[in-house]
């Protein structure tokens, strides 16, 4: 039987992160996400996904000052940066980021390993974006290196050029724990495909960056902002996705192929966008999309995924709009090197099949006899 999209297909085994069978709930090895964004940071939630434990207090301060001294970039790095165009999307500058920074650091020279290229890229993806952002933008070469003891403060720090505030840089610290890790979702598994042809961690993660780069998986809370900024009100955003609703247009941010009752990540992250809009004495996109939420549920039986108050959440950060989903790779990288781990833990090439819907055979017709 043909399954469109691999939905409803056991691919294979994992250890790193599950709904559960009901699609009600969402732990990383055991641990529940809401227990996890209340009470952990990211870097504890990176070194459970690649290390396999929750630190403890000498081991999580060991590797944040690991991760701390892997913020800068090489020269030639920053050369492609500035070379790459302004009108580029930060998801390619990611992607090329990558593949250039495998060729300059690879996997298996100076002992580095797969958790070693995935502490790495945590680190400074941050780094190059933020030194593109600043390059193009204005025009300034910035040094990488900052006294933020956070991935998500060391980001907001380089982005804007100034100290991250405490309040928005424990909201990104939370949708960072909340992104990192999704089961075999579709950058995932391009990962663990590139894994298992016995190809490099940084080929693994270049595929599963291109992955997220679609709109069907990354690009929704990108998709989420464009439609919450442009309604001036929640009786204009009603109004308007009713319209929406009855034209048959997809409502970016709602739904979620693996969750019945809804994503158990949206909750938190619509409280952590309400903190937010409360602090800036400012709640319009937040109740714009609180009512947007209701309109959905009330007429399609469908609720928010994280990316649907994300987009609030980030935007409130002073996140560029473009920026949201390379967020997304910063968090989701802990992820992926976990099942790049697990896949060459007990390898198999994925290679599966299809059904041929071509011609039958036929004879070759010469090129003089064709009509």
């Amino acid at each position: 039987m043909v399954s469109s999209g691999l939905n409803g297909v056991t691919a294979g085994s994992s250890g790193v992160s599950t709904v559960g069978k009901a699609g009600v709930g969402l732990t990383y090895r055991g641990y529940s996400i809401t227990d996890l964004a209340a009470e952990s940071t990211f870097e504890e939630v990176a070194y459970l996904l690649i290390y396999g434990k929750l630190p403890s207090h000498a081991q999580l301060d060991a590797y944040k000052n690991k991760l701390a001294g892997l913020r800068s970039l090489p020269d030639q790095l920053k050369t492609l940066l500035e070379h790459m165009p302004q009108s580029a999307h930060p998801m390619d500058v990611l992607r090329t980021g990558t593949s250039l920074l495998g060729t300059l650091e690879p996997e298996g020279e100076d002992g580095r390993t797969a958790a070693s290229v995935g502490d790495r890229l945590t680190a400074s993806f941050g780094s190059m974006l933020a030194y593109w952002y600043r390059f193009h933008s204005r025009n300034e070469r910035i040094e990488t290196d900052s006294d933020e003891d956070t991935v998500a403060g060391h980001f907001l720090s380089l982005m804007s050029g100034m100290p991250s505030d405490p309040l928005k840089r424990d909201v990104l610290d939370k949708t960072l724990i909340l992104y990192a890790e999704h089961e075999f979702n579709a950058s995932t598994f391009s990962a663990r495909v590139i894994t298992s042809t016995l190809a490099d961690t940084y080929s693994a993660v270049t595929g599963a960056i291109g992955a997220l780069r679609g709109p069907l998986h990354g690009g929704a809370n990108e998709a989420a902002m464009e439609l919450v900024s442009s309604f001036d009100s929640p009786q204009d955003a009603e109004k308007s996705v009713m319209h929406m609703l009855k034209a048959r247009r997809l409502i970016m941010g709602f739904g979620h192929r693996v969750y019945k009752n809804g994503d158990p990540r949206s909750p938190i992250v619509k409280d952590l966008a309400r903190q937010l809009s409360e602090a800036a004495k400012n709640t319009s996109f937040y109740d714009i999309s609180d009512r947007i939420e209701a309109v959905m549920l009330r007429e399609k039986g469908m609720f928010p995924n994280l990316d649907f108050y994300a987009a609030t959440a980030y935007h409130l950060c002073g996140i560029p709009t473009a920026m949201f989903t390379p967020v997304f790779v910063i968090a989701r990288t802990s992820g992926w090197i976990a099942h790049v781990i697990e896949q060459r833990g007990d390898n198999a090439l994925i290679r599966p099949l299809s059904d041929y819907t071509g011609p039958d055979p036929r004879g070759y017709v010469a090129i003089d006899d064709r009509g």
